[in-house]
């Protein structure tokens, strides 16, 4: 693992800056599992870091330019239906999920990360219904529940329970954690 440097999101690149400001303590070339990938913002990310990505999403059509990327594997599928994951059995360097919730995949999600390997989650919360979507229940984490759903299974680097104003008003929780071994 390279610690020498931290990486913060070049201006150009539309990757969450939770996301860029934590990359860096991802093991040196492992796979990155990419969950609910969208248009592939941190796939990208992560191919130009030198990680092989596994990118899952229900729609991958916002993918399809990344397709012949060495190191790159999509899988399409639908996350809340489809069981087991298409990434079931497999360890990650790193598990990314931005902007996405399904409680009933967070243990296949720790199950993911290796030892040695990060989680690195970061989604809406309670409050964020006053600022419009998502206003869901379904969609929303609880006070801290980011954090109980990890502790005590990997070790707590950062979380944050925030309400943000920029770039748009939200209600935010993240969290970096990592699975001790080697």
């Amino acid at each position: 693992m390279n610690t020498s440097k931290a990486s913060h999101c070049n201006p150009d690149q539309p990757a969450s800056a939770w996301v860029c400001r934590f990359a860096y303590l991802a093991p040196e070339s492992r796979p990155i599992l990419d969950i609910a990938a969208g248009a592939g913002r941190h796939t990208r990310y992560f191919l130009g870091r030198g990680h092989p990505v596994v990118a899952v999403d229900r729609d991958v059509r916002a993918l399809r330019d990344l397709e012949d990327r060495p190191g790159l594997s999509i899988f399409e599928a639908d996350l809340e239906q489809d069981a087991p994951p298409p990434f079931a059995g497999r360890g990650f360097g790193a598990v990314v999920v931005t902007n996405y919730l399904h409680r009933p995949l967070l243990p296949a999600l720790l199950e993911a990360v290796e030892p040695g390997g990060l989680l690195i989650y970061e989604t809406f919360a309670k409050g964020n219904e006053r600022f419009g979507k998502p206003s869901s229940p379904d969609h929303l984490l609880n006070p801290g529940e980011l954090l109980q759903a990890f502790a005590g299974r990997l070790r707590i680097l950062a979380y944050e329970d925030l309400e943000f104003e920029q770039p748009r008003p939200a209600c935010i929780q993240r969290i970096v954690a990592r699975r001790e071994g080697i």
